[in-house]
């Protein structure tokens, strides 16, 4: 049975968009000496980008020809980040991939780079940029999936919090615009938005002081991977896990125990490494040549709603999943 539900997750987790499905015909350069330079800049430094760095490793290693530099990105300001991009550029990348903290700010600096190297959003776009394409999970369909479950949790209503990293990312926006959709009508009300800058501590006393603040607060919901963990940590705290229904994003190992525990309802599962190795891939046959790879400019995957009862399947897929 558990084979048969690891399968069907890996399935669902296959993923859509233009021209997936078929062959790549990118003329690979393994045999070439010199090796294609990428650089990948986070968002943040969390377990969802460890798995992405997974793939995007594991994609290296297989091509033979890439030489990948990976940055976590450990600030919390625009400038912190374009500084990293800037200093990539200024080696000599041959492309950069950028999971952007805030698309309206960074428009002018990434079309900028646009012009001097590849430039690929992974995660989170940048719309109205030139970058060459946008590789990430349907964020919309992520947040829509997250409103179900809440609604499942709180079937007769109630108040919702919501905690996130950086409000303005597009990723973020998408999410919560998805979430808003699925729960118009309904009797479950979004009464605020509380920011942390991805720091997990922050994060915590968020929820802490929300929970303080409205004692009537029914759902809680973390739109970032780290999230579900440190509302967790938050709500037993208060000595109201169980109570307070708690809905996240991604696949941490402490979000999957608290959806074992009961603690979580449920979270919104990503293909994390797909996404990475995907990214390295595709860049990797598009600078040697294969125009194809990023020329629909967008390449989007499914996600995935897990719950208490398939938790324990999610847990040996990952383990799966890190494998090298």
């Amino acid at each position: 049975m558990k084979r048969l539900l690891i399968l069907t997750l890996a399935l669902c987790m296959a993923g859509f968009c233009p021209g997936c499905g078929k062959n790549d015909s990118g003329t690979g350069n393994s045999s070439t000496s010199k090796k294609i330079r990428i650089g990948f800049v986070t968002n943040t430094k969390n377990d969802f980008w460890t798995t992405v760095r997974n793939g995007c490793n594991n994609a290296a290693q297989n091509l033979g020809n890439v030489a990948l530099d990976f940055r976590f990105f450990t600030g919390s300001t625009v400038e912190e980040q374009n500084q990293i991009v800037s200093d990539l550029v200024a080696s000599g990348v041959d492309g950069i991939a950028i999971s952007p903290i805030d698309a309206d700010k960074q428009t002018d600096f990434l079309n900028q780079i646009a012009a001097k190297t590849l430039l690929v959003c992974v995660d989170s776009d940048v719309p109205k940029s030139k970058r060459a394409c946008y590789i990430a999970t349907d964020n919309v369909a992520a947040g829509k999936q997250a409103g179900v479950l809440l609604k499942a949790a709180l079937p007769k209503g109630g108040k919702v919090m919501l905690f996130v990293g950086f409000p303005d990312a597009q990723n973020a926006k998408e999410r919560i615009q998805g979430l808003q959709s699925e729960l118009a009508g309904s009797q479950l009300q979004i009464i605020g938005t509380q920011a942390d800058a991805t720091q997990p501590e922050v994060a915590q006393k968020n929820t802490q002081d929300a929970l303080a603040k409205y004692p009537d607060l029914a759902g809680l919901v973390g739109i970032y991977s780290y999230d579900g963990p440190a509302i967790l940590q938050g709500v037993r705290a208060a000595g109201k896990n169980g109570r307070v229904k708690i809905v996240c994003f991604d696949d941490d190992p402490a979000t999957l125990d608290g959806i074992a525990t009961g603690d979580i309802y449920g979270s919104v599962v990503q293909t994390s490494s797909r996404i990475g190795y995907e990214t390295i891939s595709r860049m990797e046959k598009y600078l040697a040549g294969d125009k194809t790879q990023l020329a629909q400019g967008k390449v989007l995957f499914s996600s995935l709603p897990v719950t208490q009862a398939m938790v324990e399947s999610v847990q040996a897929w990952r383990q799966d999943r890190l494998q090298p």
